[in-house]
């Protein structure tokens, strides 16, 4: 089994490249199962989550192919061989159920999905995606299959445009909403919808490949159902959790990074509170420049939310930088209910992170009458000291390596395919930046999940675009 073992007190400094968006791609491999024309995709990274999407979209009908030196990738589905997602693909992510919004109006034969999967950072019940597609005229049951069962859809008579109110503005259900939406019959409205920067990468990509979507400032979409589609074109966008995650690293170990193609207008929540606490950054024409500025100062209110909130994924290293803040600071979470799992590690380390029921925040969120701990005060700045460490999830993980980066001594990490989902060349980037780290074989071997692997070779595919 790898593992990576790093010896902190190396301040990083020097320049990377933020990679495109992992929650970005995903969605637009899905999205282009919407029609049988050529898909080119630039700036596409390489990580694990991707082939594992690729792997998928291929057991269907895909074609692919990959110049992963060049993030270049080209798909086309001229028909399908199916409608069945094996069920190895079960657990693997969360994009399994996007496939039905997607091929609810490619195929009018039963489209049989295993269940979702991704990191164990809360419940992410499905039920506002079932329910908004059954709005539009899907009929979906959940039948038990084999080990975790499956989710079969149909749209017999064709989906029917029609309003659709999110109780939440999720990513997820919007996503599949929209998706469906792109073939119905007639004007579907979304309320309440979630409008992150990757559901606006989305919407610009569908509008190219032929649909016709406005965007409200009251979280409305409204989507005219097509069945006209084009070849399209389309450059993914910067990953705005990468590039936070590098930001962080730079000022926790006190040194100084340049993230070229870091996307300001993404990050404009996450500056704020940057500044807040007195981290530097310079923002440039073609990326940000981040850096330790002096003694960082807590005494922050943190409160994750939807876009253009605070993001849940910025949470976890954020409270890595804050041990090195001084005084107390508040984190309250009201995305997911279970996402502070990981700070049980970080005061192992020696952090001072006390975990609180009640919401601490300037409002009750949905988890307030519930026993989860949700709300947390870390107080510093304390010095952090290294661990064994095994990864739970993606972003915890990346917290770790940002902990064993600032301890004192040698950490040693496992359970590295959860970075390799989401981080490109981890190792890589942290050795050119001037981190004392190796990545080695060790004889431990824990439980921990592997990724189902591409079963088919990549396809060449001619697509003149």
């Amino acid at each position: 089994m790898e593992a990576m073992k790093i010896t902190g007190g190396n301040p990083l400094k020097g320049k990377i490249r933020a990679q495109g968006a992992k929650n970005a791609t995903t969605k637009l491999l899905v999205a282009s199962l919407l029609s049988d024309k050529p898909c080119r995709f630039y700036n596409v990274p390489n990580i694990v989550e991707i082939e594992v999407t690729v792997a998928m979209c291929q057991e269907i009908g895909m074609q692919v192919a990959w110049d992963k030196e060049a993030k270049v990738m080209e798909v086309v589905t001229k028909e399908l061989n199916t409608s069945y997602i094996p069920q190895r693909f079960s657990g693997a992510n969360r994009i399994p159920i996007l496939m039905i919004g997607a091929l609810l109006g490619r195929t009018d034969q039963d489209i049989i999905v295993p269940v979702a999967g991704g990191d164990l950072i809360g419940k992410r019940p499905i039920d506002f995606h079932l329910d908004s597609l059954r709005k539009l005229g899907a009929t979906i049951e959940f039948r038990e299959m084999k080990r975790q069962g499956a989710y079969f859809a149909q749209a017999h008579n064709g989906l029917k445009g029609t309003v659709i109110h999110l109780p939440y503005p999720s990513v997820g259900a919007t996503e599949n909403t929209i998706l469906a939406a792109v073939t119905a019959r007639g004007v579907t409205e979304i309320k309440n919808a979630a409008m992150e920067p990757e559901i606006v990468d989305l919407i610009l990509f569908l509008q190219k490949l032929g649909a016709n979507i406005t965007l409200d400032v009251d979280r409305t979409i409204r989507i005219h159902g097509t069945r006209r589609f084009y070849e399209v074109e389309h450059s993914i966008i910067p990953d705005r959790i990468e590039s936070a995650s590098w930001a962080m690293a730079a000022i926790a170990t006190k040194g100084e990074i340049f993230i070229e193609d870091a996307k300001h207008q993404d990050m404009i929540t996450f500056l704020n509170k940057l500044r807040e606490i007195g981290g530097g950054y310079s923002v440039k024409k073609d990326g940000i420049k981040f850096y330790y500025d002096g003694p960082l100062q807590g005494g922050l209110h943190l409160e994750t939310d939807v876009h253009p909130g605070f993001m849940t994924d910025w949470q976890q290293p954020f409270v890595v930088l804050l041990t090195q803040a001084t005084g107390s600071s508040v984190v309250h979470e009201t995305v997911y209910e279970n996402r502070f799992g990981y700070t049980d590690i970080l005061k192992e380390m020696g952090a001072d992170i006390t975990l609180f029921k009640q919401c601490l925040g300037g409002k009750d969120c949905r988890f307030a009458s519930q026993s989860f701990p949700h709300s947390l005060i870390v107080k510093g700045a304390t010095p952090l000291a290294c661990k064994d460490i095994h990864v739970p999830d993606l972003r915890a993980g990346f917290a770790y390596v940002m902990a064993a980066l600032i301890a004192e001594g040698t950490s040693t990490i496992t359970g590295l395919p959860f970075l390799d989902r989401g981080y490109e060349a981890l190792d890589q980037k942290l050795i050119d930046l001037g981190a004392m780290i190796d990545r080695v074989e060790i004889d431990q071997r824990p439980e921990e999940y592997v990724y189902p692997q591409m079963t088919k070779p990549m396809q060449s595919v001619a697509l003149g675009v």
